[in-house]
C-alpha cells in the first residue's frame, strides 16, 4: 500500500508512513539528511503520529525505524541554539523557567505517545541510536536492531541529564542497576551485541534488511492475532509496571469484565478448542 492510500493519516514532513503489510503500519523518521536528528517539527509530529493511529482501526501493529543511514542521532544542535537564543530574549529566571518546562513536558510527551498508543510498537533500529533516540525506543514494546547498531546515553556529554524518559524507562528494561549508572554517567557507546546480551534489544539481525523484515514477520503474527487481546495485554504491561501486583491485578480484572464478553474471546477459544481454522477478528 503506497502512502497516499493511507487512510486517515496526516502527512508529515520528518516521518514516512507505510503500510508494508495489512494491519502493519511503517513509522519512519525521515530527516536522512540530517541523520534524523529530532528537530522540533519532529518532536511535535511524533506526538500526533501516534495518537492518530492510536484510533486508526486499520493499523494494529507499529513498526518504528529510521531512513538512511543510521537510526537517530539524537537532538538536533541547530534546534538547541535557536531555542537558547529565544530563551536569551527572557531576562526573568522564572519566565525562562517556565518556558524551559513546557519545551521539555511537550517532549516527554512525544515519547509517552508510544506507551499511550495500544498497539504493539516494534523498534528496529540500524547503525547508531544517540541521546533522544534511546529515550525513544526505550518506550517501544518491543526492540530489534541489526549488527551494526550502536546505543549512547549522551546526555552527560552535553552538560544535562537525559529528561525525556531514558532515566525512567531504561532502568526498568535493563536488570542491572550498575550497569544502567555506568552507561548514564559516562556516555559511552554500547554495542548492539552488549544490548542484546543485557535485555535492552531482544533479536540482533546481520543488516537493515534483515531487520526489517524480521520486525514485519513479527509484526503480521501480533497483527493476526485479537486486537482486544494485544491491546488489553499492552495497556495491563505498562500498568503493572508501575503499580503493585494487587493493583495490576484489580486494574485487570476491571478490564476484563467487560473484554471477557467480546466475540474475540468466544472466536479465539472455539478455534484453539477445534483445532480449526485461526479466527480472522474484526477491526477494533
Amino acid at each position: 500500500m503506497n502512502y497516499s492510500s493511507v487512510k486517515n493519516i496526516s502527512k508529515y514532513e520528518t516521518l514516512a508512513i507505510s503500510v508494508p503489510k495489512k494491519f502493519i503500519y511503517k513509522v519512519q523518521l525521515n530527516r536522512p539528511e540530517k541523520l534524523n536528528a529530532l528537530n522540533d517539527t519532529m518532536w511535535k509530529e511524533f506526538k500526533i503520529c501516534f495518537d492518530e493511529l492510536a484510533t486508526e482501526p486499520e493499523c494494529r501493529v507499529i513498526i518504528l525505524s529510521g531512513a538512511g543511514k543510521i537510526f537517530c542521532a539524537g537532538i538536533d544542535v541547530q534546534d538547541i541554539m535557536k531555542f537558547g537564543q529565544e530563551l536569551a530574549e527572557h531576562e526573568d529566571i522564572a519566565r525562562k523557567s517556565k518556558i524551559l518546562q513546557l519545551r521539555i513536558k511537550n517532549y516527554q510527551d512525544s515519547f509517552t505517545a508510544i506507551e499511550k498508543c495500544p498497539k504493539p510498537v516494534i523498534a528496529a533500529i540500524h547503525g547508531a541510536c544517540i541521546g533522544g533516540g534511546v529515550d525513544m525506543i526505550s518506550a517501544a514494546d518491543i526492540r530489534y536492531c541489526s549488527s551494526d547498531a550502536w546505543f549512547q546515553i549522551k546526555e552527560v556529554d552535553i552538560g544535562m541529564a537525559a529528561d525525556v524518559g531514558t532515566l525512567q524507562r531504561f532502568q526498568k528494561i535493563i536488570g542491572s542497576d550498575s550497569l544502567i549508572r555506568e552507561l548514564v554517567y559516562t556516555a559511552r557507546k554500547f554495542t548492539a551485541a552488549e544490548a542484546v546480551q543485557q535485555g535492552f534489544v531482544s533479536r540482533l539481525f546481520d543488516n537493515q534488511e534483515s531487520l526489517l523484515n524480521g520486525s514485519i514477520e513479527l509484526a503480521e503474527e501480533i497483527a493476526n492475532k485479537s486486537p482486544v487481546a494485544i491491546q488489553g495485554s499492552k495497556l495491563s504491561l505498562i500498568y503493572s509496571r508501575d503499580h503493585s501486583v494487587q493493583e495490576g491485578l484489580d486494574h485487570i480484572a476491571m478490564h476484563n469484565q467487560s473484554m471477557l464478553l467480546s466475540e474475540d474471546f468466544l472466536n479465539a477459544a472455539v478455534s484453539q478448542a477445534t483445532k480449526g481454522e485461526p479466527p480472522i477478528f474484526s477491526k477494533l
